[in-house]
């Protein structure tokens, strides 16, 4: 006998439309069809109960300033978490088992069969992998260990040991004497099997179960019987049932009663097993004998009785009954590991649909234990912590969408506090309403105030020679410069080719001095690229120097200086709110080219950059400032940038082809409550069916759906208000009037 062992992930059942459900059932009977009767299929499902310490968040304390707000902010993790259902650690796996002459022919057999499940798993949505010798191990060492402790083993110690893999999993005892419970270590266990009595089932009943209270592990053997010898089955009963009833109607003439009057299980049962011979002969069904076994552990006996009250009440819920296992614990154990070994022969004959409608998946959970992991939220349908790390994804660029007053700016402030403390990468804002000094203040970052009467000066002419390791520096500085002056310049159809030529000659003309002696005091400023411009015969460079005259010269003259900031600090906000209308798309295009100097920098040092774009959709009415963020969301990756755009107005994102593929470069999608014209569009767009759009219509703050790569979660992110974390990240205008007050 061979067995081997698959881990499965869980797919979004319970989000899923009543369509989409139907869909994973009909594939989930196909699932159970593609076995033959020589294949046993082991379904089990762990739910146990793993300690995590303080240290579940890696934000350890590092000596510096912020390690009182690294406290606060793990200890509301820490909160978050226990509220949750996250101490329970919930596992699937499928067992499979098959008889062969030798071990070469069970590889080869099994090497087919892994193959099939793998792709019956994918076509369901589900993620599967085999486990290999030392992951089946670590698997039964935890179940055999209910109470915790490490699993440690190498296959190289088995020789100098004298030991067998089975020292390593074994716990410290077994007390098998009791006839309803036994003892595994410290802990004590019962196994019980599920008598299924209900004529129909319906679909939750294994989440009813995983959802239990306490270490629960559901078993379900499945094996399926020969068709032919199905068919012959179910004739025979139906035989017997004829034979009973011509008895029956002997009995009956014999004492003058009407022959039709026949006892009521004669005629039920007559019906549903010549219903089910027509499924058997005519439909896609099958017979499998199942056998459903639960295994409840707890510290001590009367925790274990509430434990096991609480499964058989969700038994009965499903007109089912949880029954003990007298006298068979050691057999009902044995039976529940992941070894595709049924020594219970306590079987019930079930057609493929009954059989799947035992549905194992529930939700999606999205915890991963990275070190980078940050908290997004609380899943809204496990109630478990969200925890994601952006880099992990193909395509980290990501989107914070909602209406105004649904928690977009709390959100992104959220994600950067918790990046900061946690990771080393540095954060850099553009920030047109100046929400986000506070916060930068109080993590000792550097808020540069662009505005006409500030003293902070960029320098949009500002030039790295570390720009790009494929193009010319000067060649991208030169783009940039041809997207300033579009904006600056460019009309409805923006610049024509002649003023595009006279730029492109002048910016190259204008850097010469520096490339040959590349020191600060030698850097342009917009004020030499229009002398140069003036300096031009062309009547069309004179039209442009007029143009950029008032960004020289005039009243608009914020960004003719040499650059006066930090802007190496590890966190720095742009904050751009007092830039008139004209001058503001300005800013956000200096702030963008200020962040690619800064991400070509940490590209060398191996570095991630996080920018974060508030009130997005000012840079996508502009063509020119459009064409520019497209190209962040196109090539940021590979330079190990992380853009993310909050927006409220998602038609802006799909008002030409090319920003349109700014979604399709995000694959993380932070959604909020949207407003109905922007549902449907999303909807479209992202592929969400009616039932998750309800989790963004008129939903609460701090509600939504989370898209991480291909998984769609609802989230819930309810923050508690009496932290100062709140308090720094708040943008309600009656809590900072507290606050001030």
């Amino acid at each position: 006998l061979f067995s081997k062992t698959i881990a499965y992930e869980d797919v979004n059942y319970r989000l899923a439309g009543p369509d989409d459900q139907r869909d994973i059932f009909e594939r989930l009977c196909d699932f159970y069809n593609g076995y033959d009767s020589s294949i046993g299929v082991q379904m089990t499902l762990s739910s146990r109960h793993e300690d995590k310490n303080g240290n579940l968040f890696g934000m350890d304390a590092q000596g510096d300033a912020l390690d009182d707000m690294r406290v606060e902010a793990s200890g509301i993790l820490q909160m978050q978490y226990e509220r949750g259902n996250n101490g329970f650690v919930k596992r699937k796996y499928v067992t499979l088992t098959i008889e062969a002459e030798n071990l070469p022919a069970a590889r080869a057999r099994f090497s087919r069969i892994e193959a099939d499940t793998l792709n019956r798993f994918t076509v369901m949505g589900a993620g599967a992998r085999a486990l290999d010798g030392k992951e089946r191990l670590a698997l039964l060492h935890g179940l055999l260990h209910p109470e915790g402790g490490q699993f440690a083993f190498e296959w190289n110690w088995l020789p100098a040991s004298g030991l067998s893999v089975k020292d390593f999993i074994a716990p410290s005892s077994f007390e098998f004497g009791e006839t309803r419970h036994f003892r595994i270590g410290e802990m004590y266990g019962a196994v019980s099997f599920l008598q299924i009595l209900a004529p129909e089932i319906q679909d939750r009943i294994l989440t009813d179960f995983m959802d239990v209270e306490g270490n629960l592990l559901v078993t379900m053997h499945v094996r399926g019987i020969n068709q032919n010898e199905a068919i012959k089955m179910v004739k025979r009963k139906i035989t017997d049932l004829d034979a009973m009833k011509i008895q029956e109607q002997k009995k009956a003439a014999r004492s003058g009663y009407d022959l039709d009057i026949l006892p009521s299980d004669l005629s039920t049962y007559g019906g549903a097993a010549k219903n089910l011979l027509q499924d058997l002969q005519s439909r896609n069904e099958r017979m499998f004998l199942l056998t459903f076994l639960v295994l409840n552990t707890a510290d001590n006996p009367r925790q274990l009785g509430n434990n096991i009250f609480q499964a058989g009440s969700i038994a009965q819920k499903y007109n089912c009954q949880l029954t003990r296992l007298d006298f068979q614990q050691e057999e009902g154990l044995m039976s529940c590991l992941p070894l595709g070994l049924n020594q219970i022969e306590i079987q019930r004959g079930l057609t493929t649909s009954s059989t799947a409608i035992f549905v194992p998946f529930t939700t999606q959970e999205l915890f991963q234990n990275g070190k980078e992991a940050l908290y997004y939220g609380i899943n809204a349908l496990s109630n478990n912590l969200i925890m994601v790390d952006r880099k992990l994804l193909k395509n980290p660029n990501g989107l914070i969408l909602g209406t105004p007053g649904s928690g977009k700016s709390f959100s992104a402030k959220r994600e950067i506090a918790n990046c900061f403390l946690l990771t080393n990468d540095d954060v850099i804002i553009c920030d047109p309403e100046a929400e986000y000094a506070p916060l930068v203040d109080r993590l000792h970052g550097q808020v540069i105030k662009i505005s006409p009467t500030s003293t902070n000066y960029i320098n949009p002419m500002d030039l790295n020679l570390d720009y790009s390791d494929d193009e010319s520096p000067l060649s991208l500085k030169s783009d940039f410069i041809l997207s300033l002056c579009e904006l600056i310049v460019g009309g409805k159809d923006g610049l024509q080719p002649v003023q595009k030529t006279i730029i492109d000659r002048c910016v190259r003309l204008v850097y010469q001095t520096y490339l040959n002696d590349p020191r600060p005091e030698n850097m342009p400023i917009l004020e030499d690229l229009y002398n140069l411009l003036r300096s031009q015969e062309e009547k069309e460079a004179q039209y442009i120097a007029t143009a950029l005259e008032i960004y020289v010269t005039g009243s608009l003259n914020v960004f003719n200086h040499q650059s006066n900031v930090d802007i190496n600090n590890r966190i720095v906000c742009y904050d751009i709110k007092e830039l008139g209308k004209q001058l503001k798309k300005i800013g956000m295009l200096v702030v963008q080219d200020q962040v690619w100097n800064r991400v070509t920098i940490n590209r060398a040092a191996h570095k991630s950059t996080r920018y974060y774009i508030d009130e997005m959709h000012l840079l996508l009415k502009e063509e020119q400032t459009a064409a520019y963020t497209v190209e962040i969301w196109k090539r940021f990756r590979k330079w190990g940038g992380i853009p993310t755009g909050i927006t409220q107005n998602v038609k802006d994102l799909l008002s030409s082809r090319e920003v349109e593929n700014i979604f399709e470069n995000s694959d993380f999608v932070y959604m909020l409550n949207q407003a109905g014209g922007d549902r449907q569009i999303l909807a479209k767009q992202l592929g969400i069916s009616t039932h998750q759009l309800s989790y963004v219509t008129h939903s609460g703050e701090g509600e939504g759906l989370l898209f991480y790569g291909s998984t769609i979660l609802p989230f819930v992110d309810h923050f508690p208000k009496n932290t100062e974390l709140y308090r720094i990240m708040t943008t309600k205008p009656q809590e900072l009037k507290k606050e001030d007050e």
